[in-house]
């Protein structure tokens, strides 16, 4: 018996520049940019004082009719998540609640619950800091340094939902999923900064061809556009500070970039064992076919400066896929914008394809869309699959000033058809952690 195939059936997406992938699409072949002053808090006096947010978002109106209360009042990068999941969900053709034993009579085949399980890599949602400091400010004891829990607890929570608060933690958008499907099956996890949606794709993989699982829900949410958010980039000097021109501050690969632009979202896709979905009768939208993963085990913060960590991890991808250098027709980059990140970044992509490497077409859509941080891998590799399924490469925008160690063909500022059957989408994330994922045009 031969390796499991694993394809994928549904997609979906809230982001700075949509609330859904076909409006995301859109927008990105356009060259929009989603960034702007920040308005989720008064960033006046920070260094960095723009982001990309998600505008006018409300999830409630799309959950199913009788669903529990709890899954419409959330934080806000789980009501990111329950969005960008029904979407996948419904275009997937999966019925909400699960059958209990699942079934294949007349309405056609669906697995039993604990047959299918979700994977993310989700980050935590934003505090609400003014009413944490007014807390803090009633509680707090100087003299003794003692915290009057009586005081802090009623100030805390007054006219505020105790639960909700608890949902800033990353696993509660596991947790409203596996409630509001119905799935009994593998649950997990992981926050491997900007790499961990990548990872959960590929663990989800994984898991589905080791036979633990039929469907996988994988993705991932995050929001951290909050004072502690951008304090903490803006101390590392990893932000963008082009203030006086948002839109144009996210330039991967450019030679005047400063830093990236810190973006919110969630994305996630519907993974299946190819067995299982022509059982379902469903459309296939792509297969994955590869996954690599290291890390580089330098610095808490820096990749290694040879990049050794993302050669090795794009070696595996390869490696699991079967494929050779001359295989890949787009490369989906992490491409953040920092000048460590894009020089590592175009080190690795020469490393391992050599001259290769001067064919092939890159671009970063964070030069749109930001940093999503935990979503960004998911919602990169959406875009993977949309060029492979409209056989066109969104653009790197606002890449005017080439880079001496960025000479690689980034495809500038505007989108170009091309034919793509194989994609790979990279995210080397914060501290060294590499994932590599390579998918391609399904075919029987």
């Amino acid at each position: 018996m031969g390796r499991r195939r694993i394809v994928i059936t549904g997609m979906g997406a809230v982001t700075p520049l949509g609330h859904n992938v076909e409006e995301l699409w859109r927008r990105v072949l356009a060259g929009e940019s989603g960034v702007s002053a920040t308005t989720t808090f008064e960033a006046r006096t920070f260094p960095s004082r723009f982001s990309a947010e998600v505008r006018d978002f409300s999830h409630e109106a799309e959950l199913p009719d009788g669903v529990n209360h709890i899954h419409e009042q959330t934080a806000r990068h789980v009501g990111f998540m329950l969005s960008a999941a029904l979407q996948a969900w419904r275009q997937a053709q999966l019925p909400i609640p699960l059958p209990e034993q699942g079934c294949g009579n007349s309405n056609g085949y669906v697995p039993a619950a604990d047959q299918m399980g979700i994977y993310l890599g989700a980050g935590e949602g934003p505090v609400d800091f003014e009413n944490f400091i007014m807390a803090l400010t009633e509680g707090w004891q100087s003299e003794s340094k003692d915290i009057d829990w009586r005081k802090w607890a009623k100030t805390a929570f007054a006219g505020m939902d105790a639960i909700r608060e608890l949902e800033q933690e990353p696993n509660m958008s596991l947790s409203h999923l596996a409630q509001l499907f119905e799935l009994r099956g593998p649950h997990f996890s992981c926050l491997t900064a900007c790499a961990a949606s990548t990872q959960a794709i590929g663990e989800a993989t994984e898991l589905i061809r080791d036979g633990q699982a039929q469907i996988m829900l994988a993705g991932g949410a995050h929001s951290m556009i909050h004072p502690l958010g951008v304090t903490g980039f803006n101390r590392l000097t990893a932000l963008s500070v082009r203030n006086e021109d948002p839109p144009g501050a996210s330039r991967p690969f450019d030679r005047d970039r400063d830093g990236f632009v810190l973006a919110e979202g969630a994305g996630t896709v519907i993974l299946e064992e190819l067995a299982c979905a022509r059982r379902r009768g469903v459309k296939i939208l792509g297969e994955v076919v590869g996954y690599g993963s290291t890390a580089d085990a330098f610095r808490v913060t820096d990749q290694h400066e040879d990049g050794r960590g993302g050669i090795a991890a794009v070696r595996l991808a390869l490696q699991d896929a079967h494929m050779g250098v001359n295989d890949i027709d787009y490369i989906n980059a992490h491409g953040t914008g920092t000048i460590e990140n894009d020089s590592i970044e175009t080190k690795v992509i020469k490393a391992v394809f050599g001259q290769r490497a001067y064919q092939i077409p890159i671009s970063s859509v964070k030069s749109m869309l930001g940093h999503l941080i935990a979503a960004a891998g998911v919602v990169e590799f959406i875009t993977c699959i949309l060029a492979i399924r409209d056989q066109i490469i969104p653009p790197t925008i606002n890449l005017q000033t080439p880079d001496a160690e960025c000479d690689l063909d980034y495809v500038p500022n505007e989108a170009r058809k091309a034919k793509v059957k194989t994609a790979m989408s990279n995210s080397f994330g914060f501290g060294g952690q590499n994932n590599t994922v390579i998918l391609r045009k399904f075919e029987e």
